[in-house]
């Protein structure tokens, strides 16, 4: 493996999203991920377009660079083989609540009995130290939990998800930074740690960034929501033939807009005047751009704002991502040949490493593939069918 995790070795007994998010970017950073599954495997291989039962396109891109282990841990013989890994690990990352994580016996303080210098990660629902311990918890009811819904149901009308799964994403993230965190420790002071990433207070922390606002205050100076971002304008604009994203931001910005716009009359309209005046307005402000945009096709006006210096960009659907002259020009999508799955697309790591340049290793594993392999690596062999 390359890049810059090469040697260090990951226990990944996550599934759906937000766990094998966080440990694809630990195997794309060039770290060893060996994924414990059960019998039947993570929910997420059975999800979406496949070309074999077990392979799921959203799989396909969660699981790469890993290896797949798969071991019944009600099994005494194979929870065995689990903790011998254990041993020689330097991460230990799960999903489960923590009542089924200590029904098998797996719990930190068993671990670090075994290896005092592993990082153990849980990444569950809500904290173990608060009332909604024991509740299950998925993306959308931590979407609705965390105030993301109802924010964006000041714009339609209705609370709504986002399009994106954003809660096991930003859980998955924050459980990336944590781990890279805890190594970075235990190479100053020699020993690991738990770690708890709790997606509930993760999201709540990540969406009340700017939806404190008025909150912020003791007495409140107004409510707790951003109004710039959950103003119902705020959204692509219509032009003469189609939509285009623009943000006019800073002071420059606008009176630059107003010029190239040739609406000069507003260039002193204190409602535009700094960014206090604009936000208070901030209907009226996006109204305004709104009318104006209707005047010249899309292409006009990217022509425009980008000879400005204007932010601004056309809007992409998930389809034209493929034909993005800027994504082609850095071979962002790339064919590979999986050995299973045949032809599929890639995309590359988006951050680069100058003296660690990644690469995909391993492309996602089918059910089971390295059992022999990483058990052999124990020296381990199991008396079963499946092996």
């Amino acid at each position: 493996m390359n890049g810059p995790l090469d040697g260090v070795r990951i226990l990944d007994l996550t599934s759906v999203v937000m766990g094998p998010y966080c440990t694809s970017l630990l195997a794309d950073m060039g770290a060893d991920v060996i994924k414990i599954e059960n019998l039947t495997g993570d929910s997420t291989r059975y999800l979406g377009p496949s070309k074999h039962q077990g392979m799921g396109s959203l799989f396909l891109h969660l699981n790469r660079n890993k290896r797949s282990v798969t071991l019944n841990l009600k099994k005494e013989e194979e929870k065995a083989a689990l903790l011998e890994l254990v041993k020689e690990a330097d991460v230990f990352v799960h999903t489960m609540r923590p009542k089924a994580i200590e029904k098998l016996g797996l719990s930190y303080e068993h671990l670090n009995s075994l290896n005092s210098r592993l990082i153990y990660c849980g990444m569950y629902g809500f904290s173990k130290k608060g009332l909604y311990k024991d509740k299950p918890a998925y993306d959308d009811i931590i979407q609705a939990a965390s105030g993301i819904a109802a924010a964006q149901g000041k714009i339609t009308g209705d609370p709504q998800y986002l399009a994106t799964v954003l809660a096991d994403k930003t859980a998955g993230l924050f459980g990336l930074s944590a781990i890279l965190s805890a190594l970075y420790h235990r190479e100053q002071n020699g020993y690991g740690q738990e770690i708890e990433v709790p997606m509930f207070e993760t999201i709540v922390s990540y969406t009340m960034l700017e939806h404190m606002y008025g909150k912020t205050y003791s007495p409140a100076l107004g409510p707790a929501y951003y109004s710039r971002v959950t103003s119902p304008n705020r959204k692509p604009y219509k032009t003469k033939d189609g939509f285009i994203s623009v943000l006019i931001y800073n002071d420059k910005h606008w009176k630059t807009f107003f010029e190239v716009a040739d609406r000069k009359e507003l260039i002193n309209d204190k409602r535009f005047s700094d960014m206090t005046s604009r936000t208070e307005h901030i209907d009226f402000v996006y109204g305004t751009v709104e009318e104006t945009l209707l005047t010249k096709t899309t292409e006009e006006w990217l022509s425009l704002l980008n000879a400005a210096d204007i932010p601004c960009t056309k809007v992409n659907t998930p389809d034209d991502l493929f034909e993005d002259p800027h994504l082609n020009s850095i071979n962002f999508f790339e064919s590979v040949q999986h050995p299973t799955e045949g032809e599929i697309w890639n995309m590359k790591f988006p951050v680069t490493f100058s003296k660690n340049p990644l690469e995909v290793n391993r492309y996602a594993p089918n059910l089971g593939e390295h059992n022999n392999e990483v058990l052999n690596e124990l020296g381990w062999h199991l008396k079963q069918k499946n092996y």
